[in-house]
């Protein structure tokens, strides 16, 4: 059994607990046992769950593994501070804000050697696996998404890093991209905001990615692919499955600690990861350089 702490009370973190304390029959979620949460409030026991300090979280011999629920910004912190205390980590997207320091963290987990999971449920949507399977095979002419939601909570950071699960659609979707330009449109009087970046795919072909931000508008993903074969401009509706998005990623995490992943798969997503902090920093750098946005 991997005793877990979960660090951050939000939406996510009482998921989290939820789903500790009611693993999936048969799964690897059995073999973690929920041990306290931690937050920076003082809270009541959230769901016959006791808070505990960040020090005892830490210090503890039977702390296994860190789940980290927590704003953007205060990822690396964790990170590694459960890690130089000889724990394991599942962090959500993205585990930092910056792909130098990715790299550093996933470095510290293979000297200590820990997991260092970060999540992705963007992918594990029923949606997002129909769309995958309808994208395969096909050759790929030009594509854009654009997503539409509310403002970035304060602590997301750079809109590129708060967005990064459209930039990881469009990875796993079409293979690793070139990005060949990016600009940011702001009125902070209105709370708005229009990141547009541009990529080649392997194949040179043409990639927007659009994530405006405002209040009042609407979390919708809309697509537009053209195929050789002809035009995907809807998200198709997949099967309803019976396992939830975070048990799915959980079940994925404790695979990692039994040790039941094999070594491509993990470097596969590693990549991935890597890869899409890597554009993520690229786009950042282009924005806040106006006079450099095209090359």
């Amino acid at each position: 059994m991997f005793g877990t702490v979960v660090v951050g009370i939000g939406i996510t973190g009482r998921v989290r607990i939820r789903d500790l304390l009611s693993p999936l029959p048969s799964s690897a979620s059995e073999k973690m046992s929920i041990k306290g949460f931690v937050s920076r409030r003082t809270l009541d026991n959230q769901q016959g769950v006791k808070q505990i300090t960040l020090e005892e979280a830490l210090d503890r011999e039977d702390i296994q593994a860190a789940i980290i629920c927590t704003e953007n910004i205060t990822h690396e912190e964790y990170i590694r501070k459960f890690l130089d205390a000889g724990k394991h980590v599942c962090v959500e997207y993205p585990m930092s804000l910056s792909v130098a320091v990715a790299r550093e963290l996933w470095d510290l987990a293979d000297r200590k050697g820990k997991v260092l999971h970060e999540e992705h449920i963007e992918i594990l949507t029923a949606d997002y696996k129909q769309l995958k399977k309808e994208v395969s095979g096909k050759e790929l002419l030009e594509g854009t998404l654009h997503f539409t939601g509310g403002p970035f909570q304060p602590g997301f950071g750079f809109a590129s890093f708060g967005g990064i699960a459209r930039l990881t659609w469009l990875v796993d979707l079409f293979g690793e991209l070139t990005l060949t330009a990016a600009e940011m449109e702001e009125q902070k009087e209105n709370k708005y905001m229009k990141l547009t970046a541009q990529f080649l795919t392997k194949e040179k072909r043409p990639l927007t990615w659009i994530e405006e931000r405002a209040p009042g508008l609407g979390r919708v993903k809309n697509i537009n692919f053209r195929f050789d074969s002809g035009t995907l401009d809807h998200i198709p509706n997949g099967p309803q499955e019976p396992v939830g998005l975070f048990m799915q990623d959980l079940n994925w995490f404790g695979e990692k600690l039994l040790g039941q992943v094999n070594s491509e798969q993990l470097q596969v997503e590693r990549r991935r990861i890597l890869h899409c902090l890597e554009l993520a920093d690229r786009i950042k750098e282009l924005c806040q350089k106006p006079a450099q946005n095209n090359f």
